[in-house]
């Protein structure tokens, strides 16, 4: 590694950069919008996408006010664009499932199976 590029602020913004960039790709793998490179399959888990959400949310909050334009516009445009993302695959995985818009579906161990084909 050349530590010439990531030395004092410029360094930080840059490795900044990367940790967000990672967690959205692990988003986006998660909501099954890429591939895993791990097991050469698209997979889709939608809480754990939340949880890695919910992560970038809290970065973004614990480091308000500590960041340039700049690192805030990406931080800013990375949780819209996962925020849409993760919509999107909700209600596609809704309609898959037999949900309407606007009601309300518990998955798990609890949930009954209210469908009446």
């Amino acid at each position: 590694m050349n530590t010439g590029e990531i030395d004092g602020n410029h360094g930080d913004s840059f490795l900044f950069q990367h940790l967000l960039a990672m967690f959205q790709t692990l988003a986006l793998q998660q909501m099954g919008k890429l591939m895993n490179p791990i097991t050469g399959k698209v997979e889709r888990d939608l809480h754990q996408a939340r949880i890695t959400i919910d992560m970038i949310a809290m970065i973004q909050k614990k480091t308000g006010g500590n960041l340039s334009g700049d690192e805030k516009r990406i931080i800013d445009g990375i949780l819209m664009d996962l925020q849409m993302n993760f919509v999107d695959e909700r209600s596609r995985s809704d309609s898959e499932n037999g949900k309407t818009d606007g009601q309300d579906v518990e998955v798990g161990p609890d949930s009954e199976d209210t469908d009446e084909n």
